[in-house]
Parts: C-alpha cells; structure tokens; sequence
C-alpha cells in the first residue's frame, strides 16, 4: 500500500511512500535521452526525455515513481482487484504496464499532452517476466498546473481530473473524492459548538477542529489524512523549507513495522518516501532505516548518454551527538 502527493511553493514537488513487506533492489535510476526503449510492441524508443526516479533495474528501468526533464511527475500505485489491462489491440498503441511510466514521460513535457496521448494507448497484459508477473496499478500523472489520476479497469481506461494531488490504493479514484465529503467538517481552526446552542460546550484541546481525521492505515484513510494535511500545509518557499515539508506532509502515513501484519511474520513498512523537485530535476529520499534526506541531481548526470545511472539506496541511520 503507498501514497503519492503533489506540492507546490515556488517550485513544484512530486513524490511518494513505497510501503511494502520486502524490498526488491530499487535505485534511483537516472534515464539518460539516449537510453534505447525497445517496447514489447516492437516501438523502439531510441531518443525521449530524460528522467529521475526510483526503479528495479532489469533490462530497463521498471520504475515506481519518476520525473522527467521537463517536470512531468508519475507514479504507479497498487490498485488490486479493479486494475485490468488488456491483450494488444490493433490501431492502438499497446503498452505493456511495467512500460508505462517511462513511456508516458518518454514522450510527454505536460499533463495536457499525456491525455492526448492516453486517448491512443491500450495497457496490456504483457508480463515482463515469468518471475515478474503484471502489477495491478493505477496511477498519478501531475505537473505544476494539473494532476490526473489513470485506471485501467474492465470498464476501459478511465482518466479522472485530481485536484487534491493525492493518490492511494482502493477504492478507484472518483469514490476516494466522494468520500472526502464526509469530512468537510474538518478544519486547521478551534471549533465552535454547533451541536447546541443549549449546551456550554467548548474546546478543551488544541487540534479539535480535525477531530474525526482517520487515523488507520487503511487506503481510504490514508487519502483523507493526506489530503486534509497537504491542502492545509504551510510552508516557506526556499528549498529546504518546501522539501522539510513534503516529507512531513507524507510522514503523516508512514508506516511502522508492527502496525500492519501480512503474513506470518511480514509486516508492511514505509521502504521509503521519495519527493523530487520537479523543476530542477533532484530527487530527495529517506528510508525506513534512514531519516537523512539523501538527494540525487538528475542534471549531473550526462543527460545525452545512452547507459543508466544508478544509485543504491542509503539505508545507514546516521545519529548525530552533540557531547562526544
């Protein structure tokens, strides 16, 4: 189960949680222009947009979440049970899932441009190996003027306008915004007694105005809390302050080992939560193990090379003592 969120000051910022029982191999890949994209459909995409993110390095990167050179953010999230994808289609362009990502920043600079593209794109059932069957996602595609939600559900390939920037897990998308109507109530501010005018009720605690705010794991409650916690978010504009509160905003779901049971003796955790700045292309992660922000620069990299940049996740706490 994950979460993925925009935020904006004056730059623009796209990241995510990777919550999860085990840990594949992912890195922060760095996908030059010239990297060769051979898609299972036979397109070879020998020049595209570079782009950053974090992936399980095979053939190609399968990435989980990206951003590419011109500040086009993508993340895929599970969605399991409602996602279906499709045999190839002719007259369509066929995208197998674990392409998608690197297909849609491959080509596009804006949202507006990935939903023309989306129009002509069928995502297939296309594994990308027998150990590495297909996912069942749905995704996040934002830029700093617009977010869209994509499901590939049996129904067809719906894309769903995402004015919160948030995305989780299920339930599809347009019922996780439904639900926000439930907690309209919810506000940063004290509250004032509405229940009657009879009663000398008053606040006893600051933070009230959000009683009601869930506070499970759960996917639903997940996209509530974070959605309340971004739309409210304050922060200053520089660096620091906008990165320090992304982390913060998403810190509002992380996930502890021994919260949530999935196996015998697997316990779901935040592997890690990422948060790019999408304008200058810096990739910034912490992991369960490492809350120190380690950061990767998309543009120190050659970004007309045609071979994949790679950088293992950081995952030394580092304890600082201030009396020896």
């Amino acid at each position: 189960m994950c979460t993925a969120a925009t935020y904006k000051t004056k730059d623009f910022y796209f990241g995510r949680t990777l919550d999860y029982e085990f840990s594949y191999t992912e890195e922060v890949t760095v996908t030059p222009r010239n990297f060769p994209f051979i898609l299972r459909s036979g397109e070879k995409m020998a020049k595209h947009y570079a782009m950053i993110g974090m992936a399980f390095v095979q053939d190609i990167p399968l990435y989980y979440d990206a951003v590419n050179e011109k500040g086009l953010g993508m993340a895929g999230l599970n969605f399991v049970g409602n996602a279906c994808y499709n045999d190839p289609v002719e007259g369509k362009i066929n995208v197998a899932q674990f392409e998608f990502i690197p297909y849609i920043l491959g080509k596009c600079a804006s949202v507006d441009e990935a939903v023309k593209l989306l129009e002509k794109i069928n995502l297939t059932n296309l594994p990308y190996s027998d150990k590495l069957p297909v996912s069942q996602l749905h995704w996040i595609i934002a830029d700093k003027y617009r977010s869209i939600t994509v499901e590939s559900v049996k129904e067809g390939l719906k894309i769903y306008d995402n004015p919160v920037g948030v995305l989780t897990n299920n339930p599809p998308f347009d019922e996780q915004m439904f639900n926000l109507n439930n907690y309209m109530g919810l506000s940063p501010r004290e509250p004032k007694n509405l229940f009657s005018d009879k009663l000398p009720l008053k606040a006893y605690s600051r933070g009230m105005g959000a009683l009601g705010l869930p506070g499970d794991l759960s996917s639903q409650s997940r996209f509530v809390r974070v959605a309340f916690t971004k739309m409210n978010s304050v922060s200053g504009s520089s660096e620091e302050e906008s990165v320090n509160q992304f982390f913060h905003i998403l810190g509002s779901v992380e996930q502890q080992r021994g919260c949530c049971l999935v196996g015998e003796k697997d316990y779901e955790i935040t592997i890690y939560t990422s948060c790019c700045n999408a304008d200058k292309g810096v990739y910034y992660y912490t992991t369960y193990e490492n809350h120190s922000i380690t950061a990767v620069d998309m543009h120190a990299e050659n970004l007309d090379a045609n071979t994949l940049f790679g950088y293992p996740l950081d995952r030394r706490e580092k304890i600082t003592f201030c009396n020896r």
